[in-house]
């Protein structure tokens, strides 16, 4: 029987199910000054990496400009027995082709919305995406560390 990390630890497919459940994580870059900066944002799931967009002009993104290192965290639950997370180091790489920022920020819109499909959001929700995605900049994150628990398995 495995103890301590282990005993909480996620699987493959545990993994992907929190990240499908969940809209927002909290993405740290380095500023500046040093000191982390951290922000929230809505994000997909792409070849089992996470992906948002944000604003080019972002303190985030100048941030990652100059030193691509990122962290990351989905977590969910409120009760110390429901917690469960993960947390990911790694690069992040800045997407600044058009047609890859239209369509990461369309799949993040449709999840936002809660939508069944992008086209489902018509034409005013194609419209505010293209507009936006002429501002943005997309980010996929390359895990370099990705460490996980779920307290639930501790019952």
């Amino acid at each position: 029987m495995a103890s301590g990390r282990d005993a909480v630890k996620l699987t493959d497919a545990e993994v992907q199910e929190l990240l499908g459940e969940n809209l927002k994580v909290q993405v740290a870059s380095n500023g500046p000054d040093g000191v982390p900066h951290l922000t929230t944002l809505f994000y997909i799931v792409r070849d089992g990496k996470i992906a948002f967009w944000t604003y080019g002009r972002s303190q985030k993104i100048l941030n990652l400009e100059r030193d691509p290192r990122v962290s990351a965290l989905v977590e969910d639950g409120t009760d110390y027995f429901e917690l469960r997370g993960v947390s990911i180091k790694g690069k992040a790489e800045i997407v600044r082709d058009h047609d890859a920022i239209f369509s990461i920020g369309s799949e993040v819109a449709t999840r936002m919305l809660a939508a069944e499909s992008f086209e489902a959001l018509g034409d005013f929700g194609r419209e505010t995406v293209e507009k936006q995605a002429q501002k943005r900049v997309a980010v996929i994150i390359h895990p370099d560390h990705v460490a996980t628990w779920d307290h639930r398995k501790m019952v």
